[in-house]
């Protein structure tokens, strides 16, 4: 049955005879530009295109959005070649999502759509409660972002919704920023979002990605196990992220560190509403500066935990990157107490669990001090991994003890 019979409305694009077909029928979801027919027509077509996908014998191979500006030209939607991308088929995906979520989870604070995992390729969804953050980091997602809004509203019953279009991603789909209240009412300020005992601040129109970062909850957790009566240092802290929930969990005191004062200050209106402000302290600095002139000063930690932003956000990084680990372990190992331990974190999806293992022993190594692994950790369950796509799975964290 020829598709482009059936459906008058959506244009078709070809994979090349060279194209990696059987990857593509076995799940992975990306077209490269060099494994695609770039003919005029092709070329012509709008970002966020949707059309039919075929192989080199002019077989259907499913529903695809196109993308001509970027490298990843083509992102699998569905693989039946007849389906109408339209809000019935995104309150499907919705409702599959949050079956899961619901099930993890007792309040409404989690990643609902975790972008290719939960079928909809490039767009994170985020939520808040009442309160949605939607960022749409492909150019379909843009196109088709009412129907998806309206899908999203109907299935959860949030009354908000934010998009929040800014990003390196959105840079590499040839993607201006954009940041919008698309439903409802903009929060009036951080608001409060309860994990692991802890209370974190989140700013959901100004803050880092979508205002929290969900991916850490459970190693959180884990941190938060080996705090009772420590002192916890939180490097890269963010709003405070290890911090707080080591104090929910009964640490003797926690200095959190990180370079942005609004960050700090989030932290500190968390521990001041937990009721644990006389056992939190920050300190603004660059981090590497700090962690060195705590060497200098002399306090020693039982717990320390790192979790930096990607050093290795691409290939290209990816050497300077894994001697940014190293440096930040062999500077934090120097403040970890005998018999102490360090947490050491990294979501650079392009160094994979074993180069950054590799990269921190080494630098726990080099600060002259002997670790033992006691726990590897990966991004919560709400930010399920496609097994096709290693992207997917970007968050490493190693717990030693020293």
């Amino acid at each position: 049955m020829n598709t482009t019979e059936n459906r008058p409305d959506r244009p078709t694009v070809r994979l090349t005879p060279k194209a990696e077909v059987r990857a593509i029928r076995h799940g992975f979801p990306w077209v490269y530009a060099n494994e695609l027919v770039t003919d005029r027509r092709t070329r012509g077509l709008a970002a966020g295109t949707v059309a039919v996908l075929e192989d080199s014998g002019r077989s259907p191979l499913g529903v695809v959005a196109v993308n001509p500006a970027s490298k990843i030209i083509c992102r699998m939607l569905d693989r039946n070649p007849h389906a109408d991308i339209d809000e019935a088929w995104f309150a499907v995906r919705f409702a599959r999502a949050l079956a899961h979520r619901e099930r993890l989870y007792d309040q409404p604070f989690y990643r609902l759509i975790h972008a290719e995992a939960d079928g909809l390729p490039g767009v994170i969804v985020d939520r808040f409660g009442d309160i949605a953050v939607v960022q749409p980091n492909a150019a379909w997602a843009d196109v088709l972002i009412t129907p998806l809004v309206d899908a999203l509203m109907a299935v959860t019953g949030v009354t908000s919704v934010i998009l929040n279009g800014t990003g390196r991603a959105r840079g590499l789909e040839g993607l201006e920023d954009r940041m919008e209240v698309m439903r409802g009412a903009a929060p009036e300020g951080p608001g409060p979002v309860p994990m692991n005992g802890a209370i974190y601040m989140a700013d959901l129109m100004g803050g880092q990605k979508t205002g929290l970062f969900f991916d850490q909850r459970a190693n959180h957790a884990f941190a938060a196990g080996l705090a009772k009566d420590a002192r916890v240092l939180d490097v890269f802290s963010h709003v405070g992220g290890f911090g707080l929930a080591a104090l929910a969990a009964g640490a003797k005191s926690v200095l959190a560190v990180d370079g942005s004062a609004p960050a700090l200050a989030l932290a500190e209106d968390g521990a001041t509403r937990m009721g644990v402000a006389d056992r939190f302290e920050t300190r603004k600095g660059d981090a590497f500066d700090v962690l060195t002139a705590l060497a200098d000063e002399g306090p020693m930690f039982d717990v320390v935990i790192c979790d930096p932003p990607a050093f290795a956000p691409s290939r290209q990084a990816l050497d300077a990157g894994l001697r940014a680990y190293e440096r930040v372990a062999r500077l934090a190992a120097q403040l970890v107490a005998d018999g102490g331990y360090l947490g050491l974190c990294s979501c650079s999806h392009a160094a994979d669990l074993t180069k950054f293992r590799n990269a921190c022993s080494r630098g726990i190594g080099r600060a002259g001090r002997r670790g033992q692994i006691i726990h590897t950790g990966f991004a919560g369950p709400d930010h399920p991994l496609m097994p096709h796509l290693a992207e997917s799975g970007y968050l490493k964290t190693v717990f030693y003890r020293l």
